[in-house]
């Protein structure tokens, strides 16, 4: 119960987060904000002080986004900052919003169907965040993929007994 907890406040942060303004703002958002929330909780557990504070520590906030990664997505900044500033990539990979636009711009541009289902969806997403825009169709770390899985499913009960309420009514 606990964890059902933590996802909806995670997803309620994250959906304020997605009504916040900034610079390289992100219109075409392929990734649902549960999505989004499934890949923070396997990537750092939606963790907000697993922050970087130089780009030399390679992987940085919630997202546990990379410099590289970063400059795929297309620079995105915070507010009052420049693509080309010393800390632009560590400001961003540490605001919830612009990392999470960020995300939303490498799904954009690496779009594909990593698990060869037909279709393009967050488990996907998954695969191209965590394993790379060429190397989605490897192997997935267990606790990565457990920690999503447990994610969805949860996600996908929330649903089914928001559906069982509503039919009683």
């Amino acid at each position: 119960m606990q964890m059902l907890w933590s996802l909806g406040l995670c997803l309620a942060c994250l959906v304020w987060l997605s009504l916040v303004h900034g610079q390289g703002h992100v219109l075409d958002k392929p990734v649902t904000e549960k999505c989004l929330t499934c890949l923070c909780e396997a990537m750092s557990g939606c963790n907000a002080t697993a922050v970087c504070i130089s780009n030399e520590k390679g992987i940085c906030g919630l997202f546990r986004i990379t410099w590289a990664y970063w400059v795929d997505a297309g620079k995105l900044t915070i507010e009052d900052d420049e693509p080309d500033s010393e800390n632009a990539f560590i400001n961003c990979a540490n605001d919830a919003h612009c990392a999470a636009d960020s995300v939303q711009n490498y799904m954009k541009k690496f779009n594909q169907d990593c698990n060869d289902d037909g279709e393009m969806d967050c488990h996907d997403y998954a695969r191209i965040h965590r394993l790379g825009a060429y190397g989605c169709h490897g192997e997935m770390p267990y606790k990565f993929q457990s920690t999503f899985e447990d994610c969805i499913d949860n996600f996908a009960q929330l649903e089914k007994d928001e559906q069982l309420r509503k039919d009683d009514s």
